[in-house]
């Protein structure tokens, strides 16, 4: 797991050589690259721990490997992918480095990089347009955890030893 400023400097050449510097596809793509890892070790933590026997007895019915994850594995791993996808929808909102490097200011600029600006552009004054702007950036995130805030406990919490 490599931090995101390590890698920013090559990251930018490489899109810079393939013209995605300035396009979402730039974002979207660094965002997946280092969102992997978080989602690998919270999924292989949840699925070692569900249970064997219903996969063993799925084999024996006869369910093909497609089957058994698409129909048993994948609907007893709400909780985890819950876990993961508020994790990610936090991040990836509140992420102003990567939008500022790849995206940059101006038609294309996220909800940080506008409210960054608000912060810079008040000159000390003019703060309730902040305090406007910050209530109204974080509506998103509060409104993904609420939707799936019962799946969020169940899933941090699956991968830990029970004693």
């Amino acid at each position: 797991m490599v931090p995101n400023q390590v890698a920013l400097a090559p990251l930018l050449r490489i899109y810079g050589n393939l013209d995605l510097t300035g396009t979402y596809a730039a974002v979207y793509l660094a965002h997946i690259g280092f969102g992997m890892p978080l989602a690998v070790f919270i999924l292989r933590n949840y699925m070692v721990t569900l249970p064997r026997a219903v996969i063993e007895s799925a084999k024996v019915d006869g369910a093909s490997h497609y089957q058994i994850f698409w129909r048993l594995i994948i609907p007893m791993s709400v909780p985890a992918l819950a876990a993961f996808a508020v994790f990610q929808c936090l991040w990836v909102w509140n992420d102003l480095l990567i939008a500022l490097l790849f995206l940059g200011e101006g038609d294309r600029q996220t909800v940080t990089i506008t409210l960054g600006g608000l912060v810079g552009g008040t000159g000390g004054q003019g703060w309730q347009l902040v305090t406007g702007g910050a209530i109204i950036t974080i509506s998103v995130p509060v409104l993904v955890f609420v939707l799936l805030q019962r799946y969020f406990v169940r899933g941090l919490t699956a991968g830990s030893v029970n004693g």
